[in-house]
């Protein structure tokens, strides 16, 4: 049986240099460029285009300025009223760009937020769509609380890239192109060499010292949680600790950790402070720059003012802005990519269990359920069941009995198609289960386990689950035949009562119950039933047991039992030991063999 498999080694996804992270995201594109919505194209085009406008308006609005300067010193020269109207036009345009900018950028989030928060919902629900589909053998080796963070940081991630990558340094990019061809255009091509030039360094040097200083930053954070675990362990086994006398040595312990922590975050808190002179040097070794060759043209006889000088420096520190936040934009946009990426890896897994491609529905179950020379294993070191071969005719009760670990609960997660035996055939109707989509499979078959788990929801919530839509009268009725509705109606809520984290507001009697109302609302053709009372005590198993019996009449029902008492009426008894079939036939047929049956029956009888 093949393992479940994908195109990355594990979740966890191997750290990949940024550059070919950023390549990823061109799976997004099916969620931002959706085939067939047309208005979701449109308002992607008109941010884009708002994106575009907006960086020339906010690198014109200095040239403004500077203009507005040179006419004031205009207007000291002269009184003419020409000239004091172009300074306050100057001015009114220079308010106008600013503002103007403000607008473009504000618009354009308000026409791209339905295209992002609509990509985020259609990349979750992918995402927990898939997880449904991967085989129970992958959820048995994960931690849900793992897979739920993995959508959940993917999904945020999402929407971190749009905010820094779309909005924030891909414009300021794009601006830096747009200001590089101003400065060469407006002034002289050395503006637009220092500009571009400090921009790219400045990038590369947060870059470079970001990664130099992020081993600090995980050192501080290994120190934290180590602290942290420390005084919680302790706290926890506070009587422990008195009981030995044993504060001081906690307090040394807990102190030594703090030491760790401290010498960490001295080291990560310096190594910023080196980062942030870096850029600082950098911002005005930049800023000076400028202004010297500004200055050198005006005293050399140029035609550059004091304007202008104004202009390429509220230009410049236009530009430098929103680099203040590159070190952390930096971090979190590697960080939002590798929770995408461990996302997609998530998705990239194929299920273990898929229909074929000529896979049809099962319909007008009869019931007959047939095992023939069937093989299992989990591992392929270690053989579950070992050519099983039996058949439950429509309508026939068998029950499977045996030691622990004989393979009887596999037969049903055979059955429901939650793995794939390694040889032989299982059958329904005559019909191979491989040859059937697992959907109409699993409708026809119904459980009540010996676990019973319910939804945190109310009980009607929970017996309805079986049949979306179900009318309250049929829940009632489900209810009614599985001997639950009067004690729901004792409930001061009644159906509406909440049952808890996995029913746990309600005892096991009453959970299984729930748990029989919610199978025959389902009305399955056939019905399996795995040790559902082997954890109850006796009154409540007899109570439960009578409305068993009356759920399996007319279906065809496989018992799986702990409790030899509650299926000795069975059609077919089969008894499992070590993958095999040892025994076969009734209860008093087995008991006259004085074999395997009769030795669990004897021994059970001295329990009792």
């Amino acid at each position: 049986m093949p393992p479940d498999h994908t195109a990355h080694p594990s979740d966890d996804t191997a750290e990949r240099g940024i550059f070919k992270q950023l390549l990823g995201l061109g799976r997004l594109k099916p969620y931002l460029w959706p085939a067939g919505n047309v208005g979701f194209k449109v308002r992607s085009i008109i941010a884009l285009i708002l994106t575009v406008t907006g960086q020339f308006v906010i690198v014109g609005a200095p040239f403004m300025l500077g203009r507005a300067i040179d006419a004031t010193d205009v207007a000291k020269a002269s009184a003419a009223e020409q000239v004091t109207f172009m300074i306050v036009v100057m001015a009114l345009g220079y308010g106008g760009l600013r503002l103007l900018s403000i607008l473009f950028s504000e618009g354009r989030e308000y026409i791209f937020a339905p295209v992002a928060q609509s990509a985020q919902r259609a990349v979750a629900t992918a995402t927990f769509a898939h997880m449904h589909k991967l085989s129970l053998r992958y959820h048995l080796e994960k931690r849900t609380g793992k897979l739920n963070r993995i959508i959940e940081r993917g999904v945020k991630s999402i929407d971190f890239l749009f905010r820094f990558l779309l909005f924030n340094i891909g414009p300021t990019f794009l601006k830096l192109g747009v200001v590089g061809v101003a400065f060469a255009t407006v002034y002289d091509w050395r503006f637009a060499a220092i500009a571009v030039v400090i921009v790219i360094s400045y990038v590369a040097f947060t870059i470079i010292t970001t990664e130099w200083r992020l081993k600090f930053r995980r050192e501080m954070n290994r120190q934290d949680n180590e602290a942290a675990a420390k005084a919680v362990d302790s706290l926890l086994n506070y009587e422990t600790v008195k009981y030995f006398s044993a504060e001081r040595f906690e307090t040394d312990r807990y102190d030594v950790a703090m030491g760790g922590y401290m010498r960490a975050a001295i080291r990560s808190r310096t190594s910023l402070s080196t980062v942030n002179i870096g850029q600082g040097l950098l911002m005005n070794l930049g800023l000076v720059a400028v202004m010297l060759l500004a200055a050198d043209g005006i005293l050399g006889g140029s035609e550059m003012s004091i304007g202008d000088i104004t202009t390429i420096t509220f230009v410049m520190l236009d530009l430098y802005r929103p680099l203040n936040i590159l070190g952390f934009a930096y971090r979190e946009i590697k960080q939002a990519l590798t929770d995408l990426e461990n996302m997609f890896a998530l998705m990239d897994r194929r299920p273990e269990i898929e229909d074929r491609p000529n896979a049809v529905d099962i319909a007008d179950v009869e019931g007959r359920v047939t095992f023939e020379d069937v093989h299992f294993h989990y591992d392929p070191d270690r053989e579950i069941l070992k050519g099983i071969d039996f058949t439950i005719e429509p309508g026939q009760t068998v029950a499977i009995v045996g030691p622990t670990g004989a393979g009887k609960s596999t037969l049903s997660r055979i059955l429901f198609r939650f793995y794939d035996i390694a040889s032989g055939t299982v059958r329904i109707d005559g019909q191979d289960l491989q040859s059937l989509t697992q959907s109409s499979v699993r409708r026809v078959l119904g459980i009540v386990p010996q676990d019973t788990v319910l939804f945190n929801d109310t009980i009607g919530y929970n017996i309805g689950y079986a049949k979306p839509g179900a009318t309250q009268d049929e829940i009632e009725q489900a209810a009614r035949d599985a001997q639950v509705h009067d004690f729901i109606e004792t409930l001061p809520k009644g159906y509406d009562t909440i049952v808890g984290e996995r029913g746990l507001k309600l005892s096991g009697g009453e959970k299984q119950r729930v748990a029989i109302a919610r199978t025959l609302l389902k009305n399955p053709s056939i019905l399996i039933l795995d040790e559902a009372t082997s954890a109850l005590d006796s009154a409540t198993e007899r109570d439960i047991q009578a409305a068993l019996d009356r759920i399996a009449t007319d279906r065809t029902t496989l018992v799986i039992a702990h409790r030899l008492s509650t299926i000795i009426n069975a059609d077919q008894i089969l008894v499992m030991e070590d993958g095999r079939i040892r025994e076969r036939g009734t209860h008093d047929e087995l008991l006259s063999q004085d074999g395997l049956y009769a030795h669990l029956w004897t021994q059970q009888e001295q329990d009792a």
